[in-house]
């Protein structure tokens, strides 16, 4: 596994997103779209303003040189704008596995396929450049949309971790867990991908 390649600068791209590592300049345009409730609602926090925006960039920034995670910027292509974010997280070098998640869009950018093609961008990278042997997905249980879409990538739905995560009420929630293996990862990758390649 070349998992080295995570303390280098990745940017990876597709004709319709562009994920750029999360300290770049731009990362300040996350401020345009941030401030959305609906966003938060199963994410484990406020974001109300500048102060908790603040804190968001410095505890990513920070996971980040702790090599808890990898973080993005996704941009969307077709208007250059900043989309959102993303991650690799839970990076674990020995099993050779992560979680894909920490994903959230500006209103705007839901529901456009901006998602779909993040995610093939993480995938393909994932497997074929870091070789990750396992990339998992969770949805909190009551986010019947995320695991909708987490369903549309061709994961399989493994089962509920309880009392997985405190919400920002403090408040325990379950979560429920996907995967994609490498052994699926070709076919999953020309059956749900194919306009990508």
């Amino acid at each position: 596994m070349n998992v080295a390649i995570l303390n280098t600068d990745i940017q990876l791209e597709n004709e319709r997103v562009m994920l750029l590592p999360f300290h770049h300049r731009r990362h300040q345009e996350l401020k345009e779209i941030i401030f959305d409730d609906s966003i938060w609602k199963f994410m484990g926090m406020h974001m109300k303003n500048d102060e908790d925006f603040s804190n968001y960039i410095f505890n990513t920034a920070t996971d980040k040189q702790n090599g808890i995670c990898y973080p993005f910027l996704v941009i969307d292509k077709e208007t250059n704008q900043v989309a959102g974010s993303t991650r690799y997280g839970y990076i674990n070098s020995a099993s050779e596995k992560c979680e894909i998640g920490w994903t959230w869009y500006g209103k705007k950018f839901q529901g456009t396929g901006l998602n779909n093609a993040c995610k093939y961008a993480l995938l393909q990278f994932g497997f074929e450049t870091v070789g990750f042997r396992r990339i998992q997905f969770s949805a909190d249980e009551e986010n019947i949309r995320s695991q909708k879409a987490i369903l549309k990538l061709g994961a399989t739905k493994e089962g509920i971790f309880r009392n997985n995560y405190i919400d920002q009420n403090g408040q325990s929630r379950n979560d429920v867990y996907f995967s994609i293996i490498k052994e699926d990862w070709r076919a999953i990758k020309k059956e749900k991908f194919s306009t990508f390649q």
